[in-house]
């Protein structure tokens, strides 16, 4: 007679979950920023260290500032002249009201002065806006960063002729919060159970390079409102808290998306679950003390452990050790393990 082969199995509860999914994502910076030129000139300074992280109104680059401040200095001239020829032609206006008060000149007389009048303050508020736009001009000199934020290589080296809005002079990238994006097949949103968006993603969570989870999770803010016709996918991205720069921009990450309604479902090991031709079962411990396999529709992993969708029953006994000695009808001396899977654990039982 044939000894029976000592296996350790534990008895299956059905366990509450929501549907949870993996997927290969990028991430990129919150705020990518070219930084740009407002006005033309030779760039005199540039005044950060390229690749280092900068404080928003920091200077960046300075360009030659002394064509600029002759021009402002130029319309401040130019506004003190109006300002003296408007002064002339209240004097004239004033003069030309009490003549004609007194009836020594004609109403065409005083007319004209006061269309003068009217006139000289016009060309006084021109001059006026000519200084504030040379002031303007004067100050897109110093450029500078507009949010905090990672900067990139420098592309002009100092001396060289750069022009206004064209020449790109470097990138500012803002880490903190960093957005990562992803997708999932139109089979997977159905998974979910239809369209994912902000209301119905109960939680992301980023999964670094390493293999190490990020301790932050993160949250959805983009979902987009339809399948993408050439790739079949809908397109996601979630935000990330970065505050120690851990995450840059370009790297290539895993996110694990959960959603959707709960459902009843079945947690086991990983190494309870075999495969063969006809795809994946399980070995369940009968009245008899016999094993059979049993099987299985088999979902996605949570850590260390296997959801099973579909083919498992409350209270049946599926081993989990010694699988290799195993045959259908083989008798087994079956122990109880102590603890149960990590993931059904931490789940709500249905009972």
């Amino acid at each position: 007679m044939n000894r029976a082969i000592p296996v350790t199995f534990i008895a299956v509860k059905p366990v509450s979950m929501p549907v949870s999914l993996e997927t290969i994502a990028q991430t990129e910076g919150a705020k990518e920023i070219e930084i740009r030129p407002r006005v033309g000139g030779v760039l005199l300074k540039r005044l950060y260290t390229e690749g280092m992280a900068v404080k928003a109104a920091q200077s960046l680059f300075l360009i030659d500032p002394e064509p600029f401040q002759n021009a402002l200095a130029e319309a401040k001239a130019g506004f003190l002249e109006q300002n003296v020829r408007v002064m002339r032609a209240q004097s004239e206006e004033n003069r030309q009201r009490q003549l004609l008060a007194e009836n020594f000149v004609s109403q065409r007389a005083y007319d004209v002065a006061k269309a003068d009048l009217a006139i000289a303050e016009a060309a006084l508020q021109a001059a006026k806006v000519r200084v504030q736009q040379a002031e303007l001009n004067l100050s897109y000199t110093t450029i500078k960063a507009p949010v905090n934020g990672m900067t990139g290589r420098a592309l002009f080296s100092e001396g060289a002729l750069v022009s206004a809005n064209n020449s790109l002079l470097t990138t500012l990238t803002q880490l903190s919060p960093i957005w990562v994006r992803f997708s999932f097949s139109d089979n997977e949103v159905a998974r979910f159970g239809g369209h994912l968006n902000e209301k119905n993603v109960r939680s992301v969570s980023l999964i670094l390079p390493d293999g190490s989870e990020y301790q932050q999770e993160g949250k959805l803010n983009f979902a987009a409102s339809k399948i993408d016709p050439l790739l079949g996918t809908q397109q996601l991205r979630a935000t990330f808290e970065n505050s120690d720069q851990r995450i840059l921009p370009g790297q290539f990450v895993r996110v694990r998306v959960t959603a959707g309604e709960s459902r009843a479902v079945y947690v086991v090991p990983q190494v309870a679950v075999l495969t063969s031709d006809l795809g994946r079962y399980v070995y369940v411990i009968n009245e008899n003390n016999a094993v059979m396999q049993r099987p299985v529709i088999a979902g996605d992993w949570i850590g260390k452990d296997w959801i099973i969708l579909d083919g498992l029953n409350a209270g049946d006994r599926v081993v989990i050790d010694n699988m290799i000695k195993l045959t259908p009808g083989k008798v087994v001396d079956p122990q109880l393990q102590d603890t149960l899977p990590s993931a059904q654990s931490n789940a709500v039982s249905t009972n």
